[in-house]
């Protein structure tokens, strides 16, 4: 089953997508997904319907009337958090409901606005046949070398386990 976590990965690296889908847990000790669970806690907190499980599929952070709305740290990966976002829309709308987008960026103070269209419904249908192939590989996917990667909770796994030039 992807998730809108997926599509995320999906479009930051396909690596860090696979080892996720592994059930490698680097992240749980990760100091940017721990800041992240902070973020979403206190954003949310006067929220009445939060963290909400959508057919034991899919969690969407906030419904807030017309909007589905995503909190986040920054905005270096914008083109990720969108299409986390359009994923939840799509998915609730092939559940009936039409919903809008607001994603948050803290550090910048500003909020994006996301609307699904029709080309967005046809794009994450093949991402999510990318998605799928990525995730039934028995092989992992190579190594980026993007300047986020340092960030990453994968970073040792995937510098270390091949010899750790950078």
């Amino acid at each position: 089953m992807i998730s809108g976590l997926h599509v995320q990965y999906y479009f930051i690296c396909h690596r860090k997508l696979w080892l996720y889908s592994k059930n490698l847990g680097f992240e749980a000790e990760d100091e940017k997904v721990i800041d992240g669970s902070l973020l979403h806690d206190r954003a949310y907190k006067n929220a009445d319907r939060k963290e909400l499980l959508i057919d034991q599929s899919f969690k969407i952070d906030v419904i807030d009337g017309d909007y589905v709305r995503e909190v986040k740290l920054s905005s270096k990966m914008t083109e990720a958090d969108k299409y986390q976002l359009l994923f939840y829309l799509y998915q609730l709308k092939k559940r009936g409901l039409n919903k809008k987008g607001l994603v948050s960026y803290t550090k910048e103070k500003r909020t994006e606005e996301v609307i699904l269209t029709d080309a967005d419904e046809r794009k994450l249908d093949e991402i999510e046949k990318a998605i799928n192939e990525i995730l039934q590989s028995e092989k992992i996917p190579k190594r980026l070398k993007k300047p986020y990667c340092r960030q990453c909770a994968y970073y040792d796994f995937c510098y270390i386990s091949e010899g750790g030039d950078t």
